[in-house]
C-alpha cells in the first residue's frame, strides 16, 4: 500500500548569488513552507535546465562545495539593493570591526533540529512490469500482402484481465497453408514407414545370408578335417580299403596258384594214363582245359594285384594332393564368400538406413512445419498474458489499427501493470557517490500533489546518459526508484519527484544556508554580538537545500545574519 509522509517544514528567505560564495536556497527564518511549494521551485529550476538537486555532500574533501540554487527577490531586499547609498551608511556602523546592527540586517536564531539529507530529482513514472506484445505470425507469401492484416484490436488505453482477447489477425491464408501441410506430413509419414519396413527386412536378409555363408565355411572346414584325419579320415579309410583288397587278391592268387598246381598234376596224371591206355582222349582234354582255366585264373589274380597296387599308389601320391587342394580351395572360397556377404550386408544395410534416416528427417521437418503452422494459426489470436492497461506501440512508420498489416515480431502494444510502478530519473554525477541501491526515497506525483509514496532505489546506471536534455556537458546517470507496495490511479508517463533519503542527523546545530558565506577558502557567518555584526569562522557538516549543519563555531541561541553578503565587505574588509 502507498505510504504518506507529512511534509517537512523548512525556512525560506531571499538570498543572493555571488562569485566564490555558496548558492543560496530560498528560505525565511521561522517560516515553514509545504513540500508542494518546494516541488514547484524544483520544477522551475529544472525548466531552466539547471537540474535541481539537493542533499548532503558527506565525505568530500571540500565540505564547502558550491551548490546551484534559486534566487528569489523579496520586496524588502529589492529596496535595499536599489538604494545605492546604503552601503556607505552601513560602513559607518561596521568600520573598525564593530557598530550597531542596522535595521536592514535579517537575523536568525541558531537552534537544533533533525536534519534529513536528501537528493531530489525529477523523472517519469513507469510500470515495474511492462509486458510487450508482439506479432508472432509469419507472413504468408502466397496471399500477396506484405504482412498480416489486423481484423480486430482492443482500443488503446483499455484495462484488461489475464486471458482477454487483445488482437485478432487474418488467419485464412495460414489455415490454407496448414491444410496443405497436413497432407504433406501424411505423405512423408507413409514414406518413412515404408523405409522403416525396408530397413527391418534388410536386417533379416543380412542375418540369413550371413548364416548361410558361415554354414558353408563350417562345412568346408569339417570336410577338410574329415579328409585329413590320420585316424578316421576319408583318405585313410580309402587307403586301408585298397590295402584290404590287395590282401584279398593275394589270397586269391595263392588259391589260384594252388589250383593251378593241382590241375597241372591232374593233367600229368591223365596224360600218363592216356599214354598207358587207361584214359581216353576226352578225359585228357578235360584235364587240359581245367589246367588252362586254373592258369588263366591265376594270371587274372596277378593282374588284379597289379591294378590294386597301382590304385594304392595313385591314391597316396596324386589323389590325396588333388583332394587336399580341392578341399582347401573350397574352404577359402567359403571364407571369402562370408567376407563378401558381410560387406554386402553392411552396404545394403547402410543404404536402407540412409534412406530411413532421410525419410525420418523429412517427416520430422514436415511435422515441425505442421506444428509451426498450427502455432501460427493459434497466434492469430493474441490474448492478454496478465492484467494491465493496453498501450499501443508508437512508431513513425508503423500504425496500429484495424486493417493495417503487421510484420512478424512487430511490437504491437504493451501491458504495463498499474499496481506496481517505478520512477525513472537521472542523478547528477556530483550526487552519484552518495546514492546506494536499497536507499529509501519519498516520491510525489505532480498529478496528485497531496500524496507521498515511499520507494526504494532499485538500480543505478554504470555509464552516463548520452545527449540528454540537460546538455552534453552535464553527466547524469539513469536511476530507477521503485514504489513500495501497490498503488492506484497512477499512469505511466506521469511526472514524479523523487527525494532520495541519503542520511539524517539528530539534534544538529543548523543555520539557514543563505547565512553561510565563503571568503578566502574559509567559511564564515555574521553573528550579532553586543548589537554589532562580527565575522565568525565556522566548520560545516551536512547540508540540505535549506539548512547547513554547524559542527563548530556557533552555539545555541546565537543570532546570525541571513543577508550577510550585503555587509561582508564592511565586516571582514575587502582584503580579508
Amino acid at each position: 500500500m502507498s505510504k504518506f509522509i507529512e511534509p517537512r517544514p523548512f525556512s525560506a528567505d531571499p538570498a543572493f548569488r555571488f562569485d566564490n560564495d555558496l548558492d543560496v536556497a530560498a528560505a525565511t527564518p521561522g517560516s515553514s513552507q509545504p513540500r508542494g511549494d518546494r516541488n514547484t521551485v524544483s520544477r522551475q529550476v529544472q525548466a531552466r535546465g539547471k537540474g535541481r538537486r539537493s542533499g548532503a555532500r558527506a565525505g568530500r574533501e571540500n565540505p564547502n562545495s558550491r551548490r546551484r540554487g534559486v534566487v528569489q527577490f523579496f520586496p524588502l531586499l529589492a529596496a535595499l539593493v536599489a538604494v545605492p547609498v546604503l552601503g556607505f551608511s552601513l560602513s559607518a556602523f561596521f568600520f573598525g570591526g564593530g557598530g550597531q546592527v542596522d535595521e536592514g540586517v535579517l537575523l536568525h536564531t541558531v537552534g537544533r533540529e533533525h536534519v534529513q539529507v536528501t537528493v531530489i530529482e525529477r523523472g517519469n513514472l513507469q510500470s515495474q512490469t511492462n509486458r510487450e506484445i508482439h506479432c508472432m505470425v509469419e507472413d504468408v507469401q502466397r496471399d500477396g500482402i506484405n504482412g498480416t492484416p489486423i481484423l480486430w484490436i482492443i482500443p488503446n488505453g483499455s484495462s484488461v484481465n489475464e486471458g482477454d482477447l487483445l488482437v485478432e489477425l487474418e488467419s485464412a491464408p495460414m489455415r490454407e497453408a496448414l491444410d496443405e501441410q497436413m497432407l504433406e506430413t501424411e505423405d512423408a509419414r507413409s514414406t518413412q514407414i515404408q523405409a522403416e519396413a525396408n530397413y527391418n527386412n534388410q536386417i533379416v536378409q543380412n542375418e540369413t545370408s550371413k548364416a548361410e555363408a558361415e554354414l558353408q565355411v563350417q562345412l568346408a572346414k569339417l570336410e577338410l578335417e574329415m579328409y585329413t584325419d590320420d585316424e578316421s579320415g576319408t583318405h585313410k579309410l580309402a587307403v586301408e580299403e585298397i590295402k584290404r583288397s590287395i590282401d584279398e587278391v593275394n589270397n586269391q592268387i595263392l588259391e589260384a596258384q594252388a589250383t593251378l598246381e593241382l590241375r597241372r598234376d591232374d593233367r600229368r596224371g591223365i596224360d600218363s594214363l592216356y599214354k598207358l591206355g587207361y584214359a581216353n582222349r576226352n578225359e585228357l582234354r578235360k584235364s587240359e582245359l581245367a589246367f588252362l582255366q586254373a592258369e588263366g585264373k591265376y594270371a587274372a589274380q596277378l593282374n588284379k594285384l597289379e591294378t590294386s597296387l597301382a590304385t594304392l599308389r595313385k591314391k597316396e601320391n596324386y589323389e590325396r594332393e588333388m583332394e587336399l587342394l580341392r578341399l582347401r580351395g573350397k574352404l577359402q572360397t567359403a571364407q571369402r564368400g562370408l567376407e563378401q556377404t558381410l560387406r554386402n550386408n553392411e552396404a545394403r544395410l547402410a543404404q536402407v538406413q540412409a534412406i530411413l534416416r532421410a525419410r525420418t528427417e523429412s517427416l520430422k521437418k514436415e511435422e515441425e512445419r505442421l506444428e509451426r503452422y498450427t502455432e501460427q494459426l493459434a497466434a492469430c489470436k493474441i490474448f492478454a498474458p496478465e492484467a494491465g492497461m493496453v498501450a499501443y506501440a508508437s512508431s513513425r512508420n508503423d500504425e496500429i489499427r484495424e486493417g493495417m498489416p503487421v510484420r512478424f515480431r512487430q511490437h504491437l502494444m504493451s501491458l504495463p501493470a498499474l499496481d506496481k510502478m517505478q520512477v525513472q530519473t537521472a542523478v547528477h554525477e556530483s550526487d552519484l557517490e552518495q546514492i546506494r541501491i536499497g536507499m529509501k526515497a519519498r516520491i510525489t506525483v505532480d498529478a496528485f500533489p497531496g500524496k507521498e509514496y515511499i520507494g526504494t532505489v532499485q538500480s543505478i546506471a554504470v555509464l552516463p546518459e548520452q545527449n540528454g536534455w540537460r546538455g552534453s556537458e552535464t553527466k547524469v546517470y539513469a536511476t530507477t526508484v521503485t514504489i513500495d507496495g501497490t498503488v492506484d490511479q497512477l499512469k505511466p508517463g506521469m511526472t514524479a519527484v523523487t527525494e532520495i533519503m541519503i542520511d539524517s542527523v539528530e539534534d544538529a546545530l543548523t543555520v539557514p544556508i543563505q547565512a553561510v558565506i565563503e571568503r578566502d577558502e574559509q567559511t564564515w557567518v555574521l553573528i550579532r554580538q553586543n548589537d554589532q555584526l562580527i565575522g565568525q569562522p565556522v566548520e560545516t557538516g551536512r547540508q540540505t537545500d535549506s539548512v547547513v549543519q554547524i559542527v563548530s563555531g556557533l552555539s545555541d541561541g546565537d543570532q546570525v545574519a541571513l543577508n550577510p553578503r550585503q555587509f561582508v565587505d564592511d565586516v571582514l574588509g575587502d582584503d580579508s
